[in-house]
């Protein structure tokens, strides 16, 4: 009884927790199908909201008629002024900007700025200090884990302290250095300060003591250089140890906005999703809500889709790495 009385508890807890963590989502996904008005008024209207038609002020103000055409228009209607046929076009623009609010919200987040490019921005960089990162932490972790040399605890202790070393203590000096050689406003900003990750070091060592030695010295009897054991032999066994990394590092790098929006002062072009938002953010028209809410859900939809399809090999990486 006891024991039921428990296991109720502990899920009780868990669906809290998981509530918890899944409103602000449920508020930015329905928020990106509704009005302004009915997001500034709180209105009651459910998951999707009324749908109720509204004009496109953007589409009215892009449409709005030229002195020329309405002198054009004003042969079809002698008996009124410009006053009038200005009205008269102008409701015509306003009839054919009429949107239901999803269709506004999520086409103003593809119009209103160049929200591809930045995605685009956001792989090049992400995927990129990505395959750099493992370029570096598959020897760096094997050399750790496998092989015997003098200091080797030494330089296990040295990425255990870099692991206690936030981002924003170094930044000052990272911008230094790349503004001296030339490197902001590029992707070598965004990427080069983060090709080597300790916690990508840290994370595949404690897998690669899980790996039998007898594995590897069956490869070095059949020649196998020790580059040749890290890529051949040990890299197909770590595949649940990198998919676990992959949703940290993209995670964090593809969320980054404190160090792009650093090194990326001036060239919109290299925007990476989180700076990209800032584009959306209006000045004395207030702010589109509902816009914004759209574009937070295209820029957090691929990360929900890639940990869901990795999620039980990234459960195994984490388990399996000693990661508790």
């Amino acid at each position: 009884m006891n024991f039921s009385i428990g296991q109720t508890i502990k899920h009780a807890i868990l669906i809290l927790g998981a509530l918890i963590v899944i409103a602000p989502f449920y508020t930015m996904v329905s928020y990106s199908f509704k009005s302004q008005r009915e997001i500034e008024t709180g209105a009651d209207t459910g998951f999707f909201g009324s749908q109720e038609v509204i004009i496109d002020e953007f589409c009215v103000h892009r449409g709005q008629p030229e002195r020329e055409e309405v002198k054009d228009t004003l042969e079809l209607y002698p008996e009124k002024t410009e006053r009038d046929v200005y009205n008269i076009l102008l409701d015509e623009v306003k009839k054919n900007c009429t949107k239901k609010p999803v269709f506004f919200n999520y086409q103003s987040a593809f119009t209103f700025a160049p929200l591809l490019r930045y995605l685009l921005n956001g792989v090049i960089v992400t995927v990129s200090i990505f395959l750099i990162q493992v370029i570096v932490a598959l020897p760096a972790a094997y050399a750790l884990a496998k092989l015997r040399f003098w200091g080797r605890d030494f330089a296990f202790s040295l990425v255990l302290f870099c692991l206690l070393i936030p981002v924003h203590a170094i930044a000052l000096p990272l911008y230094i250095m790349l503004a001296k050689v030339g490197l902001t406003n590029t992707y070598a900003a965004l990427i080069i300060p983060w090709t080597i990750s300790v916690f990508g070091i840290f994370l595949m060592r404690q897998f690669f003591m899980t790996v039998p030695d007898d594995l590897i010295d069956a490869g070095r009897m059949d020649g196998m250089s020790e580059f040749s054991i890290i890529w051949k032999v040990m890299l197909p066994t770590a595949i649940p140890a990198l998919l676990a990394f992959a949703i940290f590092s993209v995670v964090a790098h593809w969320n980054d906005y404190f160090w792009p929006r650093v090194v990326i002062t001036g060239e919109r072009n290299l925007f990476t999703p989180p700076i990209g938002m800032r584009e959306y953010r209006a000045d004395s028209d207030g702010t589109f809500y509902g816009p914004i809410m759209a574009v937070s859900t295209v820029i957090v939809t691929p990360l929900i889709v890639a940990f869901m399809l990795a999620q039980k090999r990234f459960i195994e990486g984490i388990t399996l790495s000693g990661m508790k």
